[in-house]
């Protein structure tokens, strides 16, 4: 059985391969890697069909991966109109198209990350309810990184005591917005790994992207996307993601493609470099609502036919939300990368150091202090 698996996963990994080059629209390694990338995962139980699950989602199957892209008026960077999106794949799927769109009320937005985000949330939110129904309160689960997420969840007294209809009632509330919470947080550290030099792909630095100016925005539009897909039982979750996303851009001001492209060219000496292969990022957003709860994006200035709009800040999910059910939580990161040395470094020179796991709650707002302030001769804005 074992080896009938691989084997099927070898030659799907080289159909994919295959199909990718020949069309030429998406990176083949990553195409390829999309289908391979969904294997069942350790951190997880597996439950039974229809008992305590959401629609289209297993908590056996992580997220596959998305290439991002730069918001940059570069060679290979696709600019696409909101209305030509096609249908949110959570598992692999043709019609899906990733790139970069231009929205009045929010700047650019990177939408692999979006969709990345969304399938993060659904994911963890899928773990999470299958942890609540097996009454397991402690719990770890790990995304696209090596690093592994410690959970703790406290329920109220008398928790046991309720009959299987109301808690699988609350368990739903809980883990959808426990998910929205802990995916920004994953997709918050995936920014900071790549800022000290993290790279998922060892040949590719990603610190360009590190906070550029729409990524953080993106991650939190998808986190949000998905919490209202999660609330919405009349479908599966792609389907219901396809539709939240559009009515989201549409309620942005979402403009053509074209548009998108002309923003990102009046942004070039600005925002961002580029010359020859090297694309060089100077507009970060360290926004990520320490100071007021919510995320503001960065929009272009005197942009045609958005000159009166005003940015749609969006709140970032917290904790709190678990209270109103009588249940708190907290979360760890065991960061398992190189790059943690200089993390830890940073984290002891302002005298909060670590003593075995990250706790985003404390750590975040110091590491991403220390980011930003070394940013700032090249422009930010402000998220502190």
């Amino acid at each position: 059985m074992y080896h009938r698996r691989c084997r099927r996963r070898i030659f799907l990994w080289l159909t994919c391969l295959a199909c990718a080059c020949a069309c030429g629209c998406r990176p083949a390694a990553f195409v390829a890697g999309a289908v391979v990338r969904q294997g069942a995962s350790p951190y997880a139980g597996c439950g039974e069909p229809g008992l305590w699950t959401y629609q289209g989602l297993d908590p056996c199957v992580p997220p596959r991966i998305r290439p991002g892209t730069y918001a940059t008026a570069t060679d290979g960077v696709p600019f696409l109109d909101v209305t030509a999106l096609g249908r949110h794949g959570y598992r692999f799927n043709w019609s899906e198209r990733n790139g970069v769109v231009y929205t009045c009320r929010a700047g650019h937005i990177d939408i692999a990350h979006v969709r990345k985000a969304a399938d993060c949330t659904g994911y963890l939110a899928a773990v999470t309810l299958e942890h609540l129904k097996r009454g397991e309160t402690r719990f770890q689960c790990k995304l696209i990184e090596p690093s592994l997420y410690f959970v703790t969840l406290t329920p109220p007294l008398g928790w046991d005591r309720l009959d299987e209809a109301d808690r699988e009632r609350i368990a739903r509330d809980v883990s959808r917005e426990f998910a929205q919470h802990l995916a920004f947080t994953a997709l918050t550290w995936h920014e900071i790994l790549t800022w000290f030099g993290y790279r998922p792909r060892p040949h590719k630095s990603e610190f360009p992207s590190a906070f550029s100016w729409e990524d953080t925005y993106s991650n939190l539009l998808g986190v949000h996307v998905a919490g209202a897909a999660l609330g919405d039982e009349s479908g599966a979750f792609s389907e219901i993601v396809t539709v939240v996303l559009d009515r989201w851009l549409r309620e942005l001001g979402g403009r053509p493609g074209k548009v998108a492209r002309h923003a990102a060219r009046m942004m070039r000496g600005k925002w961002y470099s580029h010359r020859w292969f090297s694309t060089r990022i100077w507009m970060r957003n360290f926004d990520l609502g320490f100071d007021d709860g919510y995320v503001t994006p960065c929009l272009v200035p005197s942009l045609d036919g958005c000159e009166e709009a005003q940015p749609l800040p969006l709140a970032v999910p917290t904790l709190d939300a678990l209270a109103r059910h009588g249940f708190s939580a907290k979360v760890e990161i065991e960061a398992r990368v190189w790059e943690l040395n200089r993390i830890l470094e940073v984290l002891d020179a302002a005298g909060r150091p670590a003593v075995k796991r990250l706790d985003p709650a404390t750590h975040f707002p110091v590491i991403v202090s220390y980011c930003q302030a070394r940013s700032r001769p090249s422009g930010s804005r402000r998220g502190d």
